[in-house]
């Protein structure tokens, strides 16, 4: 395993802009940015409950309400989860292969045709973009544990 404390290679960044990269606030806002559209899709999935069945029903997934409701909770207790900085390599997890299954369900396409194909396939390279910022979440969560508890 590489080890990550090893002495850096290039020019350290300015004091406080090291000082800010390493509070803990600018760790929580860059969880609330990453966490909200998921917060914000599981509500509405409860709130507008019937929309959110019809939303499962046009993806082809049977029964829809029960889909509904296994993606609202999915998506709602992996983002707390996040927010709360606890187990956050399975609520990353959780929602990048909840990403990875819209990809191939919803997002398809390779089996689709003219403008419908081009905005499927912009969903998934956003889709994937996401899952590569919920990677580095989980990385970093994990690296400032192990810093705090090197410290300790």
């Amino acid at each position: 395993m590489e080890q990550i404390f090893m002495k850096p290679r290039h020019a350290a960044p300015p004091r406080v802009i090291d000082a800010i990269l390493q509070s803990g606030w600018l760790w929580l806002l860059a969880r609330i940015c990453l966490m909200i559209i998921f917060i914000a899709s599981g509500a509405a999935k409860l709130i507008d409950f019937d929309g959110g069945v019809a939303e499962m029903a046009a993806a082809g997934l049977s029964p829809a309400w029960l889909f509904n409701i296994v993606v609202a909770v999915t998506l709602l207790v992996s983002a707390v989860l996040v927010l709360m900085d606890r187990a956050v390599w399975l609520a990353c997890g959780a929602l990048s292969v909840f990403l990875l299954l819209t990809i191939v369900i919803v997002h398809g396409f390779w089996n689709m045709e003219g403008p419908k194909a081009q905005i499927s396939m912009f969903f998934a390279l956003e889709h994937i973009g996401v899952i590569g910022g919920l990677m580095m979440t989980a990385m970093v969560s994990r690296l400032r544990r192990l810093i705090r508890d090197a410290g300790a």
